[in-house]
C-alpha cells in the first residue's frame, strides 16, 4: 500500500507539473487578459471508487509481504465553501467501505483473510488555491456501521463491543491531498487525489488502523452566493 500511494503521488506530482509549465509556456508566448479573482463555492455529488488497506502497528513490518489493497466504493455530497479567491473551508458527508485483505500464510491469521468496515465519514478541509491547482488538509471524523470478517470464505460480522474481538465504532483520522480544475463554461471539472490516514486504533487488543487513496473527478455547478465569501 505504501509504495502504491508513493507511486500515485508522483505520478500525480507529475502530471501537475507538466500542466503547469504547459500553461506557463503559453500564456508566455499568448497576451491574457488578466482575470478577475473571486470567491468560488460548489456542491458537488461524491461517486467513486476507493482503495484502503490496514496498518497492523509494529506487526506492520511482519505482514508488509502478505497485505493486500481492497477496492471499495464512495457515495456521499462534497461543498467547498469559498472564503476569498485563494482560500475556501471544504466540507464532506459520505457513506464509504474501507478494510484491508491478507494472503495465505501471514503471521497473524496464516489463512488468506480480509476485513472490511461500512462507514459514515465527515472530513472538513482547508483548500488552498493557485490559479487552477489547490491543496487541501484536515481532519476527518467516522462512525462505523458495521462491519464483516471473511476468512477461507467464511463470514462473521464484526462485533462493536469492548471484548477481545471487539472493534471501535468511532474513528478520527487526517485527508491530505490536492486537484486541477478544469474550468466548463460556467461549471467546472475538478480531478481530486486525496490521501487518507486513520489515527484510532480500531481494535480492543490488536493494532488495527485504516488507510486510503482516494481518486475522484467532480463536475458540478457554481453554488448560490456565500453568505461568509469576500471578494
Amino acid at each position: 500500500m505504501k509504495q502504491t500511494v508513493q507511486t500515485t503521488i508522483l505520478l500525480a506530482m507529475i502530471f501537475l507539473s507538466s500542466a503547469c509549465i504547459g500553461q506557463s509556456n503559453v500564456n508566455a508566448n499568448v497576451p491574457v487578459k488578466k482575470e478577475k479573482k473571486t470567491t468560488k463555492t460548489y456542491f458537488d455529488l461524491i461517486v467513486n471508487v476507493t482503495s484502503t488497506n490496514i496498518y497492523y502497528g509494529e506487526s506492520n513490518s511482519a505482514l508488509s509481504d502478505f497485505k493486500k489493497s481492497s477496492k471499495g466504493i464512495q457515495a456521499g455530497a462534497s461543498f467547498q465553501a469559498g472564503i476569498t479567491p485563494s482560500f475556501s473551508l471544504v466540507s464532506e458527508f459520505y457513506f464509504v467501505r474501507k478494510g484491508g485483505k491478507l494472503k495465505a500464510n501471514n503471521p497473524l491469521t496464516t489463512t488468506e483473510s480480509s476485513l472490511h468496515f461500512n462507514t459514515l465519514e465527515l472530513p472538513v478541509l482547508a483548500r488552498f488555491h493557485a490559479g487552477k491547482f489547490y491543496f487541501n488538509a484536515g481532519p476527518s471524523i467516522a462512525y462505523n456501521l458495521s462491519g464483516k470478517r471473511e476468512i477461507n470464505d467464511l463470514s462473521s460480522k464484526l462485533s462493536f463491543a469492548n471484548n477481545a474481538e471487539g472493534f471501535r465504532r468511532w474513528e478520527a483520522g487526517i485527508q491530505v491531498g490536492g486537484g486541477f480544475e478544469f474550468p466548463f463554461k460556467e461549471k467546472r471539472i475538478a480531478l481530486d487525489i486525496r490521501y487518507v490516514h486513520g489515527l484510532t486504533n480500531l481494535s480492543y487488543d490488536k493494532e488495527i488502523y485504516n488507510r486510503g487513496l482516494m481518486i475522484s473527478a467532480h463536475f458540478s455547478k457554481p453554488w448560490k452566493r456565500n453568505p461568509l465569501g469576500r471578494k
